[in-house]
């Protein structure tokens, strides 16, 4: 794991300037605080800022080159394979200088070229530079689990691990792209390969983008996930789930197997819920000793899962640290902002920061559970979605119960509270096609609240262009079978890599600490997605598979136990002391100036919530977040070297 940057001049006469470079990769330390360098060839200039995992020595110092240092590359991640490639690469007469997952990159394209990426089994992003044929190949995994953002003009390209790589070079210009505001707004978080910068893209996820010295290039896909053809060997009976439950649980042990390959202090997240205790399950099979897990909790009971995590962890006989988070978390929030590069409004961010250097005080790789809810189907929104495509096409009477304000009060006296909310969603929401009645349970800023809070000056026409539209073309493009499970998929494409990868990856290089999620490993995945829907949702069961598969091995009352999903207690603490926070950033001089926003209608969202006259606190957060990130990126004046906060 480590931070990668580096800049390609479509000028052979032109070379790199070194102190750019350097500027380049360090600004990235914080992702490889054990090491650095630099590789540059006239017009090629290559970073790489190194966390020490596997192969501790100088030799798997990046750059790192074949054995004529004709082709060179700079990694971020793992190679999970690299055992079994290096000995397929060995056996055709490659000759390897150290013991580094990095390395069987240069010797794998020299057999097979821009494609070997389709070889690779791991988490990665990484830059190729073919000497002999002046040929760039930056790539991405399948998921997007490692980042790489890239500037191509027709000069020049940049690329780095993070935004701010590429805004050391005082030639790029700090422009806010207002489409991505405007789609960051919807969502809270920006959507790839759009980024809040002008001119600045996200490498979308398994694709790769090759670069040739006079400037032409090639944008490819060599992987999506799909949800068909369903497995034919497998269906709702008995013998057809046991067959299922047995090959989910030996796909999850080998991919847990795969990740616990380090040459440094490795254990695990654990929030108690289904996902990570089954990571933490697998990674107890070993025979390696009790792992290291890690906890957050919350003073507010509605939002603390330490019990939980405390459970499982006696289950299992970890070693277990807890953190409890208060309303103090928002302390060193500039510093949270200048890590995200981008406007990024997830509050679980601040538990995932808290729990990220937790966990460095004790290893340097941790696993996750991340992935599991989108490929099992688990959000309770998938709940909700689900019973809405049952009710539309079932009868009368049941559509009708959706709609009946007493029937679902009635619902709620006789205990099934999150039932009776989804029927009240789907009732407040009855007159709206099932992609936008879904989109409903993604927005931050609702089409409503965004043309109530925006100044027509500088917004303008994009207004009238409808961000919603990154999710409805995700749904049309999944192939699943139910719509549940096309939105399940459309989350894979979007919100997976965009939001909760990016908070992950973000959080835990900000402390120097390695994730890694087995349950992205993409054999696993593959296998799921071909999966009866009724497999992983079952009636009012969700992730069906993946509990039966670990019924040996965690408690019951896991298994069975509500979701809860990593909340923040935002509500409580924006009507604390908390909200003064609002008052001196969003409802500034300063930010008023910036004429994004109506001031009254600003105003008016601030008082409605402190009041509790209404609950607004996401789009408050999402707000916040934005006016932060105007501070710490667009503000400071051109070629300032853009320092992490003190």
């Amino acid at each position: 794991m480590c931070g990668i940057a580096g800049l390609l001049y479509f000028d052979a006469q032109r070379e790199v300037d070194a102190g750019l470079l350097d500027r380049m990769t360090d600004v990235l330390a914080h992702r490889g605080p054990d090491g650095r360098g630099t590789h540059r060839d006239g017009p090629l200039g290559l970073g790489h800022r190194r966390l020490a995992i596997i192969d501790l020595s100088p030799d798997a110092a990046q750059p790192m080159a074949n054995e004529d240092d004709s082709v060179w590359v700079v990694l971020n991640g793992e190679i999970y394979n690299f055992q079994e490639l290096r000995a397929e690469l060995e056996g055709k007469g490659h000759t390897f200088r150290s013991h580094s997952d990095t390395e069987v990159l240069v010797h794998l394209y020299e057999e097979e070229g821009d494609a070997l990426v389709s070889r690779l089994r791991g988490m990665f992003a990484f830059a190729l530079w073919d000497a002999k044929r002046k040929h760039l190949l930056l790539a991405r995994d399948r998921f997007g689990q490692k980042p790489l953002y890239y500037r191509l003009s027709d000069r020049s390209l940049h690329f780095a691990s993070e935004i701010k790589g590429i805004l050391q070079d005082p030639e790029v210009e700090r422009r806010p792209d207002l489409r991505g505001l405007h789609t960051y707004l919807t969502y809270g978080y920006v959507p790839g390969p759009l980024t809040a910068f002008e001119g600045i893209a996200s490498l979308p996820p398994g694709h790769t983008l090759s670069v040739e010295l006079d400037g032409s290039s090639k944008l490819e896909r060599y992987w999506a996930l799909s949800m068909t053809p369903k497995d034919a060997e497998v269906d709702d009976s008995p013998a057809g789930r046991r067959r299922a439950e047995a090959r989910v649980r030996e796909l999850i042990d080998e991919a847990v197997k795969l990740r616990m390959i380090a040459d440094v202090p490795l254990g695990a997240f654990l929030s108690g819920g289904v996902d990570s205790s089954s990571i933490v399950a697998s990674m107890c099979l070993g025979g390696s000793g009790a792992p290291k897990t890690f906890a957050i909790g919350f003073d507010e009971p509605a939002y603390d899962e330490r019990a939980y995590a405390a459970e499982v962890a006696t289950a299992l006989r970890t070693e277990h640290e807890v953190l409890v988070l208060g309303p103090d978390s928002f302390t060193g929030l500039e510093q949270i902002v200048w890590h995200y590069n981008q406007p990024f409004a997830d509050p679980s961010c601040l538990p995932t920061f808290a729990v990220s250097k937790l966990a460095r005080q004790h290893v340097t790789v941790a696993l996750s559970g991340d992935g599991g809810d989108e490929l099992f189907v688990g959000y309770r929104r998938y709940l909700g979605t689900r019973m809405e495509e049952r009710l539309r096409a079932g009868p009368a009477f049941p559509r009708n119960l959706a709609r009946n304000r007493f029937l679902i009060e009635a619902t709620r006296r006789a205990g099934f509270s999150d039932l009776c909310n989804e029927l009240a969603h789907s009732r407040y929401n009855r007159n709206l096609p099932p992609s936008d009645l879904y989109l409903t349970r993604l927005e931050s800023l609702s089409l409503d609240l965004k043309t109530r809070l925006y100044d027509p000056g500088p917004w303008g026409s994009l207004l009238r262009r409808d961000a919603r539209e990154v999710v409805r073309r995700a749904l049309a493009a999944s192939d699943g079978v139910t719509f549940t499970e096309r939105c399940a998929h459309a989350d894979v494409m979007t919100y997976l890599p965009d939001d909760i990868l990016v908070k992950v990856d973000v959080a835990s290089m900000a402390h120097s600490l390695e994730c890694r999620s087995p349950l992205l490993d993409h054999k696993l995945a593959e296998y799921v997605g071909h999966l009866p829907f009724a497999l992983k949702m079952h009636r009012l069961e969700t992730k069906r598979v993946l509990k039966d598969a670990m019924r040996d091995r965690l408690p019951r009352s896991i298994l069975k136990r509500k979701k809860m999903g990593f909340g923040v207690p935002l509500e409580h603490w924006f009507r604390g002391h908390l909200g003064s926070i609002l008052e001196e950033t969003i409802l500034s001089p300063r930010a008023l100036a910036r004429g994004y926003f109506q001031p009254a209608a600003l105003r008016e969202l601030v008082d409605q919530h402190t009041s509790k006259r209404a609950d607004w606190q996401n789009p408050l957060f999402t707000l916040l977040m934005l006016e932060l990130w105007h501070r710490q990126y667009i503000d400071p004046p051109a070629g300032d070297p853009l320092q992490r906060p003190s």
